[in-house]
């Protein structure tokens, strides 16, 4: 006789036989009672006694890998996987331990003290490059050169009346858009690659960190002076318009995308300079510098709004200079691997 029909045949009888004797299987039985537990019905397995309901096997998960408070006597323990420093915004926070048991990692700064950001790590910071020359500007000579200009000057005709002088919301906004371009490029390069089987040069990375770094300005700037409903709103559709509008553009002629992206670090460097124009008559007040951006940027203690912005400016003249290095390289009819990519060139 099989093994199936024995194992059918031996269900049946002990169906009809109570066994309180017999002791309950537990998950970790050997093969052949695992085999006869899965041919057998739940109800005749529970009437043998052979196996218990299924949410005694499978009890619900819990949402952490934390010690139970109620196990510990109500204390838990200090340095649990959990607990992370001060996060973004000064407040005491734990952290989402994952089922797997992955803990946040705890970093400090080189003084000792904890390292209170999630959103970047202090190997990510950098001091600027402040002697930038911010006068430099590209002569459009071909046509699409002179289409990317008038592009992004048809850009800023209504962001100018919409903001005005309220720099620190135009801040906001421009940052939104300039962070877009980066990823963009930097998603296409990396899809590319991974079609041909080849290296990209570093440009990969170069755009991504151009994107993220475009990203930390936004985070600082929400610091300053927080946007209101409908100016979040303007973001969302600027946004989803720019982006496919980039996207496709990019896709179509990677020379103009990046002399478009060259042209609008342009105008933010001028933005900018208007921006210190405005905290230097004390039209804006020059409040203490975030925290955020003294971390990032290693600024001193008792830095100021002013010096942010001097930071963010120096950062949009190198991506300035990226940008339209990039597209230099594509009017010489070479790819963008066929250049080294200016890597950590904030």
């Amino acid at each position: 006789m099989s093994s199936r029909l024995a194992g059918t045949a031996l269900c049946r009888h002990l169906s009809h036989v109570s066994v309180p004797h017999l002791p309950a299987l537990r998950p970790t039985a050997d093969a052949a009672s695992s085999a006869l537990l899965h041919r057998c019905s739940a109800a005749q397995a529970q009437r043998a006694g052979l196996c218990r309901p299924p949410s005694w096997f499978s009890p619900p998960r819990r949402a952490s890998t934390l010690s139970d408070p109620a196990q510990d006597g109500g204390k838990e323990k200090a340095g649990t996987a959990g607990e992370v420093p001060p996060g973004e915004g000064g407040a005491e926070q734990k952290a989402v331990a994952s089922y797997w048991g992955v803990p946040p990692s705890r970093m400090t700064k080189e003084d000792g003290s904890p390292w209170r950001w999630t959103c970047f790590r202090p190997w990510e910071t950098y001091e600027p490059d402040l002697s930038i020359d911010l006068k430099k500007h590209h002569a459009p000579t071909t046509f699409l050169d002179k289409m990317a200009l008038w592009t992004v000057k048809s850009l800023r005709w209504p962001t100018d009346i919409f903001f005005q002088r309220r720099y620190g919301c135009r801040a906001m906004m421009l940052e939104t858009v300039a962070a877009v371009p980066g990823m963009v490029g930097g998603l296409l390069l990396h899809l590319k690659s991974l079609r041909r089987f080849e290296h990209s040069g570093g440009w990969i990375k170069t755009l991504l960190e151009e994107a993220e770094n475009e990203r930390m300005h936004l985070m600082t700037f929400m610091e300053v002076s927080q946007p209101r409903w409908y100016e979040r709103a303007l973001v969302l559709a600027v946004q989803g318009v720019f982006f496919n509008a980039y996207f496709l553009g990019y896709l179509i002629s990677p020379k103009f995308a990046h002399r478009v992206v060259g042209y609008l670090e342009e105008e933010a460097i001028h933005s900018y300079t208007e921006f210190l124009k405005e905290i230097d008559k004390g039209t804006i007040e020059n409040v203490p510098a975030p925290a955020i951006a003294l971390d990032y940027w290693r600024l001193p203690p008792g830095s100021t709004l002013r010096d942010v912005v001097m930071v963010v400016r120096a950062d949009e003249a190198h991506h300035r200079d990226v940008n339209h290095f990039a597209s230099d390289v594509h009017y010489q009819g070479h790819q963008l691997k066929a250049a080294p990519a200016p890597l950590g060139y904030h």
